[in-house]
């Protein structure tokens, strides 16, 4: 923004991923003062990011649009190569998993993540003071062919939240813990719970109110 407008501004982002985490669908809002048109930003942008950031699209939204305080939800997928050997065109965004997974049975420990509950024995470092309550609407796990993925969507999530749950969902699928072991792992009982890596995750899309158009539905390959 800096080198586009000839001003620093301050980016907000609607959802802070943990570190290594991919994004399809980040939305991020910022003030700027400058005159230049609307159609100039993401071309403009993209010229100064590194390849690894993209910019879709932009649009001016109210002044009180804030990316993170008006989204309804967020949605995540983590992404799973089930079989024997190794992908090298997958490695940097599906965990790979040489034993054979029980979908079946992830989907249905899954569902015991879904509804409004405290998530704080899955976040890791989560301040005491804070609230670790959040309303999840869906978990759902889907095997297409030796491509296994989970998705998740909810109001917000906690740090590791989705890796650790997810680690949970694979050693049920392994056959190493049973189905009720989410419901021991948010009571508190998190031993032997693996933290996935971040390089499976992929934010998918941020849901707002109607009202906010941001045309940035996403579910290509990018």
């Amino acid at each position: 923004m800096a080198r586009f407008t000839g001003r620093a501004a301050r980016v907000r982002g609607a959802s802070r991923t943990d570190s290594g985490t991919h994004a399809k669908g980040q939305v991020v809002d910022f003030l700027t003062a400058t005159q230049h048109p609307l159609e100039r930003f993401a071309p403009a942008l993209n010229y100064h990011l590194p390849e690894d950031i993209n910019v879709l699209d932009a649009q001016r939204v109210d002044d009180e649009f804030d990316s993170r305080r008006c989204a309804l939800s967020r949605t995540y997928q983590y992404s799973i190569l089930n079989r024997p050997a190794p992908s090298p065109l997958r490695r940097h965004s599906h965990l790979w998993v040489r034993e054979s997974l029980d979908a079946e049975k992830m989907s249905e420990a899954a569902q015991l993540l879904v509804g409004i509950q405290d998530f704080r024995a899955l976040a890791a470092g989560h301040p005491k003071d804070r609230s670790a309550v959040r309303e999840v609407m869906r978990w759902e796990v889907v095997r297409s062919g030796d491509n296994i993925v989970i998705e998740c969507e909810a109001s917000g999530f906690l740090k590791q939240q989705i890796r650790k749950a997810n680690g949970i969902l694979t050693e049920i699928g392994k056959g190493r813990s049973p189905v009720n072991k989410v419901t021991e792992a948010l009571a508190g009982d998190v031993s032997g719970v693996p933290l996935l890596p971040a390089h499976g995750l992929c934010l998918i899309s941020v849901k707002y109110p109607s009202c906010i158009k941001l045309g940035l539905e996403n579910t290509g390959p990018e």
